[in-house]
């Protein structure tokens, strides 16, 4: 998938092993530490802006500077602006779609299905492929929440403010690089432009229909599995079986290892704040120090390599999704393991669908081959004629054959 933080090249499957191998990955430098900076700022600013001023889905306006910055100021702007773009087209197709699906459910879920199978195969064939994505995630996902909101006007103002808290901290996210992230060295680089909206195997290349329907699958099981047993407190399971899947399943699972362990460091931050932080806060300050240190920490992880970069995004995700569910100091330890069980779930999911996928592929392709090289000996053999009495003779003595075995 070309997502917007994808991995440019396969690496191999848990490199982890040695002291020294962490201690490179971590090693620090001046534009790292000027990164993180950048990020542990506009985290900050996030919340004190929604703080303030009482602006819905803190949680994930804290998360967007993590997920908006790049290495460069070029990049960080091209994802916003993608990002923008696909979440307001999203959010506007879901309005869309809501006007036909509110309250009746077998609609819905189809829908669902639907949106999620079109944005993850444009996201293979269109040469802008986060746009599709983020558009069929987005659409994807406000779909999941239409059963939890009791009116269609509440449902309408949620979208709508899902659409501020993200907007708001992806353009502060810009702003901050910008401002501050030094221009890269030398001439910037000129991208060729491209010679047609679609990739070149678009239409002909069955690893694209492939994916999505793999990625469609999972998502759409952990959806109706939590929603059957009546936990929606695990929705992180439809997030986690869109955002790990990859085009290889080396960097899927590589991918999943690094959620698992990013998950695991994050709640354990939220777990301590709750326990030990949370109940002794009276100011807005005490609250600032807490997420400065824990976004230093994701975002050190963040600005590495791409072997763990992705791990200190999600540390982010886990730690901002425990700890902000609401405006006041909130001790309930129940998000923390649901945000935990719900991302183990998915990857569980996520897993055996990508390797049932990669190990029945070569099958697959050998029978299409040999049937494909058996009708064309039949086209190119010379008819053949009936002989009736020839015909009647064999059947008769494979009859008799097969009365004797």
């Amino acid at each position: 998938m070309n997502s917007i933080a994808t991995v440019t090249t396969e690496p191999v499957f848990m490199p982890f092993g040695s002291f020294g191998w962490f201690k490179r990955e971590l090693a620090p430098t001046p534009e790292r530490a000027r990164r993180t900076a950048i990020m542990v700022a506009a985290a900050v600013l996030c919340v004190i802006i929604s703080m303030t001023l009482q602006v819905p889905e803190l949680s994930v306006t804290a998360y967007m500077p993590f997920f908006m910055s790049k290495q460069s100021k070029f990049l960080t702007t091209l994802t916003g602006v993608i990002g923008l773009i696909g979440l307001t087209i999203g959010i506007g197709a879901s309005l869309l779609l809501y006007k036909f699906t509110y309250g009746h459910p077998e609609l819905r879920i189809p829908g669902m299905a639907i949106a999620l199978f079109l944005g993850m195969y444009v996201s293979r064939i269109f040469v802008l492929g986060p746009l599709g994505f983020l558009i069929g995630f987005v659409v994807a996902v406000s779909q999941s929440v239409g059963e939890a909101v009791p009116s269609p006007e509440l449902l309408v103002r949620g979208l709508l403010w899902l659409w501020v808290a993200i907007a708001y901290g992806a353009g502060l996210t810009v702003v901050l690089n910008l401002l501050f992230l030094p221009d890269a060295p030398g001439p910037p680089a000129h991208l060729p432009k491209p010679k047609s909206f679609f990739v070149s195997d678009a239409f002909t290349n069955p690893a694209h229909v492939h994916f999505a329907l793999k990625v469609t699958f999972a998502a759409m099981f952990c959806y109706i599995f939590y929603m059957a047993i009546d936990w929606s407190g695990i929705h992180t399971a439809l997030i986690t079986c869109t955002f790990v899947a990859l085009e290889s399943t080396g960097a899927t699972l590589h991918k999943g290892v690094l959620r698992i362990g990013g998950c695991i460091l994050g709640g354990a931050l939220a777990l301590l704040t709750i326990v030990f932080l949370m109940p002794h806060m009276d100011t807005i300050a005490s609250l600032i120090v807490v997420v400065a240190c824990a976004s230093a920490i994701a975002g050190w992880v963040a600005t590495g390599s791409e072997l763990i970069s992705y791990g200190g995004l999600q540390i982010a995700f886990a730690f901002f999704y425990s700890v902000f569910q609401g405006y006041a100091p909130d001790t309930d330890l129940d998000n923390v393991r649901n945000r935990v069980v719900g991302i183990l779930f998915g990857l569980i999911v996520t897993g055996p669908i990508h390797l049932a996928g990669t190990h029945y592929r070569p099958i697959a392709r050998r029978v299409a081959s040999g049937a494909s090289t058996t009708c064309q000996a039949a086209r190119n053999s010379p008819p053949r004629k009936f002989d009736r009495n020839g015909e009647i003779g064999s059947a008769q003595s494979a009859s008799g054959n097969l009365k004797e075995f």
